[in-house]
C-alpha cells in the first residue's frame, strides 16, 4: 500500500501536519488494523521528512534503543566513541528527524522511560559516551493500541504528558469502500462489498466481541474469497473463507453466548442466505 493514496483521515492529517510543524511530539492511539502506522509513514514521505523507525517488543532493550559499544572493538581499544554503535533514538538525535516507534506501549517499561529526557530536553546520557544532545529537528511519532488489547501495557504519565494526542478510529462505511477497492485492484461485485462492509459493522457493534474486525481483516476476506460473486459459492464455503479471515483479527468477549464459527453461520444466513448456491 506505500504507494497508494490516503482515503480520508483529514482531520488526523491537518492535526500531524500541525504537530509536526511545530515540533512537537506525537502519540496516536487506535484499535489494530485502523491504518496508524500507514498514516504516518506516508504523511513523512509527503512531507519529505527522514526517519529511524522502531518497532515495540516487549524484549526490546534499553541498549538496544540508545546503542551499545562494539565488543570486540572495546577489548582491544576500550570504550571510544567511534566504536559505538548508535540505536535509533541516538540516530534520530544525532540527524535531526523522526523516531517512529510502531506500539510504543508494547515496550518494557525501562525502555520507555529512556526517552523521556530525550522528549523533555533533547539529551541523553549514555555510559562511557557521554551526553548525546538531539540536533534541531528531532521528534518522536509513536503509536499504541487500546491497553485493553493483549501484549500492551499502560504508558505512565510521566510518558504521556510528553506527548500531543491524535485518535484514530474506525473510517465511514464509504471510505472503507473506497479503500477495498483501491487495495484490491480489480472489479469488486457490488454484492460481495456490501457482504465484507456489514461484516464489519456487525463485529463492532455486537457484544460478541471485545475487538471487531478493522479494514485489514476486510482485505483479507476478499482475498481470500477471490474474484467471484458469493451468490456462486456454496453456504458452507462462504462460512469457512469468512472465518478464516476473521479468527486472528478478531477477539470474542468473556462469556460470548456464541462461539465464532456459530455466530458466522448465522451471519451469512442472514445477509447472503437467499443468494448463496444450495450444496
Amino acid at each position: 500500500m506505500t504507494d497508494m493514496s490516503i482515503i480520508g483521515r483529514e482531520r488526523e492529517l491537518g492535526l500531524l501536519h500541525d504537530l509536526l510543524s511545530v515540533g512537537r511530539h506525537i502519540l496516536i492511539e487506535g484499535p489494530v488494523g485502523v491504518g496508524k502506522t500507514y498514516l504516518v509513514l506516508q504523511h513523512l514521505r509527503l512531507a519529505n521528512r527522514h526517519h529511524v523507525r522502531v518497532d515495540g517488543d516487549a524484549r526490546y532493550s534499553e541498549q538496544k534503543l540508545t546503542g551499545w559499544f562494539d565488543p570486540p572493538l572495546v577489548m582491544q581499544a576500550g570504550y571510544r566513541p567511534e566504536h559505538f554503535i548508535e540505536g535509533p533514538l541516538v540516530q534520530a538525535m544525532r540527524q535531526g528527524c523522526v523516531l517512529f516507534i510502531n506500539e510504543l506501549n508494547r515496550m518494557p517499561e525501562g525502555v520507555q522511560n529512556v526517552l523521556l529526557p530525550a522528549l523533555d530536553e533533547g539529551i541523553v546520557q549514555v555510559p562511557r559516551l557521554g551526553t548525546i544532545e538531539a540536533a534541531p529537528g528531532f521528534q518522536v511519532i509513536a503509536t499504541q493500541n487500546p491497553a485493553e488489547y493483549v501484549a500492551t501495557q499502560r504508558l505512565s504519565e510521566a510518558v504521556l504528558d510528553r506527548f500531543e494526542s491524535v485518535v484514530m478510529g474506525y473510517q465511514p462505511r464509504q471510505e472503507e469502500a473506497r479503500i477495498l477497492e483501491q487495495v484490491i485492484d480489480r472489479p469488486v461485485p457490488p454484492e460481495n462489498l456490501d457482504f465484507v462492509l456489514e461484516l464489519l459493522e456487525a463485529t463492532r457493534k455486537d457484544q460478541t466481541f471485545q475487538r471487531g474486525a478493522s479494514i485489514r481483516a476486510a482485505i483479507a476476506w476478499m482475498k481470500v474469497t477471490g474474484d467471484g460473486s458469493i451468490r456462486q459459492m456454496e453456504a458452507t464455503r462462504l462460512e469457512s473463507l469468512t472465518e478464516s479471515a476473521l479468527r486472528n483479527r478478531v477477539q470474542l468477549a468473556d462469556g460470548a453466548e456464541s462461539d465464532l464459527t456459530t455466530w458466522i453461520a448465522r451471519f451469512v444466513k442472514k445477509n447472503a442466505g437467499t443468494a448463496l448456491t444450495n450444496p
